[in-house]
């Protein structure tokens, strides 16, 4: 009877942990060409954007869908616009420091990062302004390029944290508030190896 219940315990294990490693999402952003980029998107920043510096273009993917962003300095502040695979405005983001986040809402970041991980490294912030479907998108890049603290932001962090014995590069997700919304891994571009 115990050599069952041991020959259950370790498929049980075995099952958990490999259930486990599927829900990993691994990511990857790596810039591409101008052509290489929805021409839709194209035309939604021609028509959209004015004064803008220096547009570079990147494709995301990671095991479940591809994005595109296009990355431009306006205003002296370093924005995003992350588009999907046909080219439709999924959300505009903004470089930041943790000094541009209210002190409330950084507190309940780092008591969840510090929950998290046993070492960790906050590499970049950035201030997510979600496009929904039930507000216009000619207010959500009006709020963005105001830089607007409202209810619906996000943050998201670019985090190298170590848990346990291993360190690896994560992006953790934040309500405005600062509540834990999500986490997955992210690799740097120079890994082609390990997703083919």
């Amino acid at each position: 009877m115990n050599r069952y219940r041991g020959i259950a315990l370790v498929l049980f294990t075995s099952l958990m942990a490999w259930t486990s490693i599927a829900q990993v999402k691994v990511e990857r952003q790596h810039r591409i060409k101008k052509t290489q980029f929805p021409q839709v998107a194209h035309e939604f920043i021609k028509e959209e954007l004015r004064d803008v510096k220096n547009i570079r273009f990147y494709k995301e993917t990671d095991t479940s869908k591809i994005n595109y962003e296009a990355k431009f300095k306006k205003d002296k502040l370093f924005y995003g616009l992350g588009f999907d695979q046909y080219g439709k405005l999924q959300d505009i983001v903004i470089i930041i420091k943790n000094l541009d986040i209210p002190k409330e809402t950084w507190t309940n970041i780092t008591l969840v990062l510090e929950e998290k991980f046993n070492k960790y490294k906050v590499r970049q912030i950035q201030q997510q302004y979600p496009v929904t479907s039930n507000q216009n998108i000619k207010i959500t890049l009006k709020n963005a390029f105001q830089n607007l603290m409202i209810p619906s932001i996000n943050y998201e962090l670019l985090v190298s944290g170590k848990i346990g014995d291993e360190r690896m590069d994560y992006e953790l997700l934040f309500s405005a508030n600062g509540d834990f919304l999500r986490m997955k891994e992210s690799l740097p571009a120079n890994y082609d190896h390990v997703l083919y």
